[in-house]
């Protein structure tokens, strides 16, 4: 589970920002037995969901693309393909003294009932700075800190680090984690695999986790199809085709049928050729007389599409316990849907493993569902300098309008909060005789 994940330096963020999912003592009555999970053992209140408001370009996606960017590097920079390449890290740019300084990542976690605390300091060249903490009980012990080619490790718990300083195996430009990884180290893989939990998703661009989602039907088609019935799309079934490698499209280039028939005959891998929908055709008298079959992709609402899309990350997270980052979820989905898959995760009973959702938003109803804490509501805004700051709506005092009985939706649009644009007079632009 997330507990906390913090950037500084990167795109629009200069100074440090932190989301946390600590549940705050202000707002204990509200949703405490719904919308909050306890970790008896360190003694923690942590939140299943947050949602972000701000203006365009305040930094909302920025704040996913640095979640993206930290899990990515993790996994990759130990690579050897990577070896001489420049880190794909960007500094506030906007400020002569940011441009030159490091990127700042950071991220605490609970897997398996022991509390994490990573974190690394990048410039596009070289790692400066890398820490790893681990808390198995109530003391936190430091497992090693790295400053440029400078490494203090554990020398117990960490031996396979001590081993990989000694023979110079961490390049300058890849994390020490990720070749401890390679290197089979218990504690960098027990990151790894909750990694694997730590998913980023685009709203807009829904393509790259359709094929998941396929995959799924095969194992959830009962659930995922009652999923679609309750949303009220008119569709009563689905089914997939599995493509078969010796009729593949004749469009495809021959370089990519190679490859899809070395993925399904060597690496046992499945590729679908696309989704069918079925709705029910009535007769004149109403009564039902078949089900008609639709393509997905070509015949269904691009809404549609992004809802199925949808239906295998989610339940991917609420079965095992996961944690998405999802960047404009509201995009293409009705008000209503969209708050049904905020209490999917709300939920004790729904989401019993405690599965987390964080993703920003321009749907204000949201704010006055009632399915929200003040806590589990953000705000990015920029200053005039172009730097974002990133707050929850817990932090503003009750005189400020943080009172539990506010309307949240109607004092975020009127400014009081920020995070909205400061929008200038259209009218004077669009004048006949200037155009």
């Amino acid at each position: 589970m997330l507990v906390q994940f913090s950037v500084r330096n990167f795109k629009v963020f200069r100074e440090e920002v932190k989301l946390t999912l600590f549940a705050s003592n202000y707002d204990k009555t509200t949703r405490e037995t719904e919308n909050v999970f306890t970790e008896p053992k360190f003694g923690l209140r942590l939140l299943k969901s947050a949602i972000v408001y701000g203006a365009n370009a305040s930094g909302k996606t920025k704040l996913i693309d640095a979640a993206h960017f930290m899990k990515d590097f993790i996994l990759n920079s130990s690579k050897e393909s990577q070896q001489g390449e420049k880190i794909d890290t960007e500094p506030f740019r906007l400020n002569t003294i940011s441009a030159l300084e490091p990127s700042m990542f950071e991220i605490i976690f609970i897997h398996e009932g022991e509390m994490y605390r990573y974190g690394f300091e990048v410039t596009q060249d070289e790692i400066v700075s890398e820490w790893l903490y681990h808390r198995p009980h109530t003391k936190e012990v430091e497992i090693f800190y790295r400053e440029g080619q400078e490494f203090s490790t554990h020398p117990r718990v960490f031996r396979k680090g001590n081993f990989l300083v000694k023979e110079g195996m961490i390049r300058r430009n890849a994390l020490m984690l990720s070749v401890a990884a390679q290197f089979n180290d218990m504690l960098a893989e027990k990151v790894f695999k909750w990694l694997e939990k730590f998913r980023q998703l685009s709203g807009l661009h829904e393509a790259g986790y359709l094929g998941f989602s396929m995959a799924r039907v095969e194992i959830s088609k009962k659930i995922i199809v009652s999923f679609l019935q309750e949303a009220d799309m008119g569709i009563e079934d689905i089914s997939v085709k599995k493509m078969d490698p010796s009729s593949l499209p004749d469009g495809l280039p021959n370089e990519v049928k190679d490859l899809i028939r070395k993925k399904i005959e060597e690496d046992e891998s499945v590729f679908f050729e696309g989704l069918k929908t079925y709705h029910s055709v009535y007769d004149e008298k109403g009564n039902f007389n078949r089900l008609e079959e639709f393509s997905l992709e070509e015949e269904e609402s691009s809404g549609t599409m992004k809802f199925f899309a949808l239906t295998g990350p989610i339940f991917s997270a609420i079965e095992n316990g996961e944690i998405l980052f999802i960047d404009e979820i509201d995009s293409k989905l009705h008000p209503n849907l969209l708050n049904k898959i905020f209490q999917l995760f709300n939920s004790a009973k729904t989401n019993p493993k405690n599965a987390q959702i964080i993703s920003n938003t321009h749907n204000t109803n949201l704010l006055e569902s009632g399915i929200f804490r003040r806590d589990q509501i953000w705000f990015v805004q920029k200053d005039r300098f172009g730097s974002a700051s990133l707050y929850s709506l817990a932090s503003f005092k009750t005189d400020e309008g943080g009172r539990k009985g506010d309307n949240f939706e109607q004092k975020y649009l009127e400014g009081r909060y920020g995070g909205v644009p400061v929008l200038g007079d259209f009218s004077e632009i669009f004048h006949f005789e200037n155009i």
